[in-house]
């Protein structure tokens, strides 16, 4: 296989697939919030997510790399374990991002309220030891919990707050809706990995749990991101997520392994911008 050029390596190490874990709940969030929607806050909500989401999957090929984790992964490329790169500049990069969601952070912060600033710190450090430091916690099986936390509730309810400084009826359910979705994209991944994951020590909640029950916790996430939506306020979203990732349910519950499961990851992406467009376009049209 011909390696990726010096571009695209990095292209590739962005995970741009998990992108939608970072954009989803900020436009979930700048709809819900009513009156308008404030377009500088808003832009500095999506770079903080995004950069966040950035910085964080190059820290996890960072980490994961120099532990030797990723020598059994069969999953997408990885630009540390390749050797294409450096170790300490895929390090360099991450820190690069966090620092870039940090500035907008601050922006945002001084724009809104200082409260923003402790939380954007814990966001910063959260991504970082997911799978950095003596003892990640994505090694624990505690990777859903933050993900369901910081790209679910923090994401979704902070960027509606900062629309006008308060926080709007449902974004705490939407918060969930948000969250589920990228926990299902994170589940896509852990459940792909099972196998290089136990062997690398790695204890996802995936690896923990089998490839069979791993599947029916992706069924959860996917039946919570309906419940959000409904108890949002918008039931009919919640029956689009249900149809929508009709086909990634289909292959989380299949007996597909390890490589079987590369699919999943694209239509768990594709599921969460075809509801996370239709949530945003009917907030939007009734708020």
């Amino acid at each position: 296989m011909t390696s990726p050029g010096p571009v695209r390596r990095w292209v590739l190490a962005a995970r741009i697939r998990t992108l939608p874990a970072a954009a989803v709940p900020v436009a979930l969030g700048a709809t819900l919030a009513g009156g308008g929607v404030n377009v500088l806050r808003t832009f500095l909500s999506l770079m903080v997510a995004l950069s966040l989401q950035i910085a964080t999957n190059y820290a996890n090929d960072y980490s994961d790399g120099i532990r030797g984790t990723d020598e059994q992964r069969v999953g997408p490329f990885r630009i540390t374990a390749s050797g294409l790169v450096p170790a300490t500049t895929v390090r360099t990069m991450a820190l690069g991002f966090f620092a870039t969601a940090a500035l907008a952070g601050l922006v945002l912060a001084l724009l809104s309220s200082l409260w923003l600033i402790p939380i954007g710190v814990a966001a910063v450090l959260a991504g970082w030891f997911y799978t950095g430091g003596p003892r990640p916690y994505g090694y624990l099986g505690l990777g859903e919990l933050f993900v369901l936390v910081f790209f679910g509730f923090v994401a979704t309810v902070g960027t509606a707050y900062v629309q006008h400084d308060h926080i709007p009826k449902g974004a705490w359910w939407w918060g969930l809706a948000a969250g589920s979705m990228a926990c299902a994209l994170l589940e896509a991944n852990n459940l792909r990995d099972i196998a290089g994951d136990r062997v690398a020590g790695k204890r996802t909640l995936a690896a923990r749990l089998g490839r069979r029950a791993g599947g029916w916790l992706y069924v959860v996430w996917v039946a919570t991101t309906a419940l959000g939506a409904a108890y949002g306020g918008l039931p009919l979203v919640g029956a689009v997520a249900i149809v929508a990732y009709i086909p990634a349910l289909q292959i989380a519950l299949s007996h597909k392994e390890g490589r079987e499961l590369l699919p999943l990851l694209q239509s768990s992406a594709r599921a969460q911008l075809v509801v996370g467009a239709t949530g945003t376009l009917l907030l939007a049209l009734t708020r």
